[in-house]
């Protein structure tokens, strides 16, 4: 949004410095004040001008005093002492050295003192624009300068810019995190995963199991000097003996020549598994080894700018006692109440300079408010937002823009957004097409399409049987036709709430003290066997709490898993699950590759079927022969994925069908064999709903089948690349795959916005899948704003009772009431 520029040329033009070293107001003074202050302070006494030259460095400065020698001077003041220059005069090169130059001794008398005029210049052009005074008379000493300076360290810093104040700078990046905010540490507790092993049974990631190695010599005998044996578990282990054997010791160890396998005794240093494991990670090794290293990192504040990411002179730098951090971790609602107030706490001066860059920030905010985003800070990493986040950071720059006479096209703006924020969408969409452009929202909401000029419907169902237009014209207009979506929102067709709630299975799931991010040291109880709505505004810590602290911690405890949660203090009922999964919208697998049917393992049911037959009995074909992933079966032209790719260098890549398989990906040896007249790329290309009819006769791919047919999805195909369903339809197949496997009924689903993209009909479905999987003893969790899922769920819990720092509580947690969707 550019605000952050305007902000640093804010700070680099109406800024005040303070010194890091004392904490004083920096000053800068001209020759002509230098020598005012000079008159009123040592007026009548004995002063030596001096001009600094070398400041706490190392060296011998050899050459530097030939240098002054040969300019003239006599003397000079070496770490606070006065010493006459000698030839080859040098110091202690392995200590750090302040040098001044003495460029005069004299006596303060008048204004017009010509002597003291020219001394003054001198020291100043000397010192580079700085110089000392020291009063004869006590030895003390003042700096003056025409730079930034502290009044009593005399540490300077240049005149500021804005690229001091960014951290992709150089200028301005902390040196330590390199503009970042965070180092990489090695994680204890990926060294050390489970205490209760021992070192014999691998109890040290880095190390694994015991063998006879110098590494596991020297951690024995570091355990044997705490009385404890390679086969004592980790947790009964001294914390100072495991603090030696991750950061090595200062004694050398001694090997017993038995155990080295020599005639004497062996003494090693022992520097530790960290350092080891750092060498491995930063030293030039090989990609296998540093990937090796980099599974024990561990990420933490950095210690130098503690996380504020820039340089500690940029960080002095301060409008109304805040520095840049600091103003950019506010919520941009607060930011701009402190721009409101900033006015009349600037000087004149600062004033005339200020008024145009607040006024661009605070015009910039005060878009981004009126999309909803008044929780989120400056600072915030653009990874972590969300999708809809995202999209409304770019409308709102877009409606900042004042373009005229633009095509704007959005994918769902309202995902994310709760009730109370999507009107200030709706009204932000408004107003851009109030400045003359054209607003084209592919939408399911009700609320959006009441407030639209225009609407389109594509149907009337989905996959073959849709990409027809069944409507178009106003809202008024569309409630008098009789299409799936008209009949929703003219409530002829309604998802109805369930007439008993479900009472679960009396267990619970307990977090207490979860403070991550905005949330308030909060304790929240989650009933387990039910179907569970987290809701609440935007930005109230819903996802803090489940995606970032629950489901991380659940993650770690059943599947090691190295994603850190937010902090907690403790954690109860994690016996009453024996798994958690996350079921997202994301593709089903990384490579076009992936189909319905593998993810779902129908395929191999179906494999195994074609190997049967006859005709494949009698060629010996295995199951990999109707596999499209391995050599034998697919068609090696294209590698089994249907098309060759033609590179086009400076454009796209065309992808055109393979000419010899004709897309069907197997070759022709293969597509002989067939089942009921299909060969197995037939089969493929069947949709679920013809699929459900074609193996009504064979039970184990049926029962797989026929649960994608359940959750709505009979219109795609059984080989649909998993890059082409949408975010919903793969939610769905995954949702599909789970029903389908045998249950235990103590697993914690968690769903996060799963009606996004979906149309009432689809909630519908979705809803009815949920319940199967509730029904068999599962846990739901589903973070959501739809009023369908809260009108539907056994449980509420709603976070609020604002976004960002206004948010973080629980306002309520029990069964949904209809007053909660007033």
């Amino acid at each position: 949004t550019e605000i952050y520029d305007f902000l640093r040329l804010l700070y680099a033009r109406t800024a005040e410095a303070y010194s890091y070293v004392s904490g004083e107001k920096m000053v800068r003074y001209t020759e002509e004040q230098i020598l005012e202050l000079l008159l009123d302070e040592y007026l009548g006494k004995r002063i030596v001008l001096l001009s600094p030259l070398v400041k706490n460095r190392k060296g011998h400065y050899k050459e530097l005093f030939d240098a002054i020698r040969r300019k003239g001077y006599l003397y000079v003041r070496v770490d606070g002492e006065m010493q006459e220059i000698l030839p080859d005069m040098k110091l202690d090169c392995y200590r750090n050295h302040s040098i001044e130059v003495v460029i005069d001794r004299l006596q303060v008398q008048h204004k017009d003192d010509k002597r003291l005029v020219q001394s003054v210049a001198v020291a100043m052009k000397q010192g580079d624009g700085e110089m000392l005074v020291c009063d004869m008379a006590d030895n003390s000493v003042r700096h003056y300068s025409k730079h930034l300076m502290c009044p009593t360290s005399g540490m300077s810093y240049h005149d500021p810019a804005p690229h001091n104040f960014s951290f992709n700078s150089p200028q301005g990046a902390c040196p330590r995190c390199k503009g970042l905010g965070f180092v990489h540490i090695i994680d204890k507790d990926k060294v050390i995963p489970d205490p209760s092993l021992s070192l014999r049974e691998g109890g040290f990631a880095p190390l694994g199991k015991a063998k006879s190695a110098m590494i596991f010599w020297q951690v024995e005998t570091l355990l044997e000097q705490y009385g404890c044996t390679a086969d004592t578990p980790l947790c009964d282990v001294p914390e100072e003996a495991i603090g030696e054997i991750l950061e090595g010791c200062s004694e050398r160890l001694r090997i017993p020549a038995s155990k080295a396998r020599t005639t004497n005794d062996v003494y090693v240093e022992y520097s530790g598994l960290v350092k080891y494991i750092e060498q491995m990670r930063d030293a030039d090794v090989g990609a296998a080894a540093q990937k090796w290293a980099e599974q024990f990192n561990g990420v933490c504040e950095c210690p130098e700018c503690k996380g504020q990411r820039l340089k500690k002179e940029s960080l002095h730098f301060l409008l109304d006692g805040q520095n840049i951090a600091q103003v950019s971790a506010l919520d941009l609602g607060q930011l701009y109440e402190w721009l409101e107030n900033l006015d009349e706490k600037l000087t004149e001066r600062q004033r005339a300079i200020a008024s145009e860059i607040i006024k661009e920030i605070k015009t910039r905010l005060r878009f981004l408010l009126d999309v909803g985003l008044d929780y989120l800070s400056l600072s915030r990493p653009s990874m972590s937002l969300s999708g809809g986040e995202s999209q409304r950071i770019r409308l709102a720059t877009q409606i900042g823009s004042q373009l005229v006479g633009v095509l704007y096209i959005l994918d769902e703006p309202s995902i994310g957004l709760h009730r109370r924020d999507n009107s200030k969408l709706i009204r932000s969409l408004k107003a851009l097409r109030d400045a003359g452009n054209t607003v084209l929202v592919v939408e399911h909401d009700r609320e959006m399409m009441e407030n639209s000029d225009y609407i389109v419907d594509i149907g009337p169902l989905a996959g073959r049987r849709g990409g027809e237009v069944v409507f178009q014209g106003t809202y008024e207009e569309m409630l008098e036709k009789d299409t799936l979506t008209s009949r929703y929102l003219k409530g002829v067709l309604s998802i109805e709430p369930p007439l008993q709630r479900r009472e679960g299975n009396g267990l619970s799931l307990s977090i207490k003290g979860a403070c991550g991010h905005n949330l308030k040291n909060i304790d929240v109880s989650i009933p387990l066997g039910k179907l569970i709505c987290i809701t609440g505004v935007s930005g109230s810590g819903k996802s803090s709490l489940i995606s970032q602290t629950l489901y991380p911690i659940l993650s770690k405890h059943f599947y090691r898993s190295l994603a850190e949660p937010l902090p907690y203090k403790s954690i109860e009922g994690l016996e009453h699950i024996d798994k958690v999964i996350n079921v997202d919208q994301s593709p089903l697998g990384r490579t076009p590759r992936s189909n319905p049917a593998t993810y779902t393992d129908v395929f191999s049911d179906i494999r195994k079927l074609f190997v049967e037959l006859p005709e494949a009995r009698i060629r010996g074909y295995k199951p990999g022969r109707f596999s499209f992933n391995g050599k034998g079966g697919r068609c090696e032209t294209c590698g089994g994925n249907g098309y060759r790719t033609i590179e086009m260098n400076f454009l796209p890549d065309v992808y055109v069908p393979c000419e010899e398989c004709r897309g069907k990906r197997y070759n022709r040896e293969t597509l002989e064999v067939r089942f009921r007249g299909k060969s197995i790329a037939d089969v493929l290309d069947m949709t679920i709903n013809q699929a459900v009819e074609f193996f009504a006769n064979q039970p184990n791919i049926l029962n797989k089948i026929k649960v994608l047919q359940e959750v709505g999805l009979g219109y795609i195909k059984l080989g649909q690349p998993s890059n082409t369903l949408s975010g919903g339809e793969s939610q769905r197949v995954k949702l599909a795959a789970e029903l389908s496997r045998r249950d235990t009924g103590r697993t914690l689903y968690v769903l996060d916005e799963p009606t996004t993209g979906l149309h009432f009909e689809d909630i519908r479905v979705l809803l009815g899948v949920l319940g199967k999987l509730v029904d068999k003893g599962n846990t739901i969790l589903v973070i959501e704003h739809n009023e369908d899922i809260i009108r539907s769920a056994d449980w509420i819990i709603e976070m609020g009772p604002g976004g960002g720092r206004n948010g973080g509580e629980v306002l309520y947690s029990g069964e949904p009431k209809e007053s909660m969707l007033s």
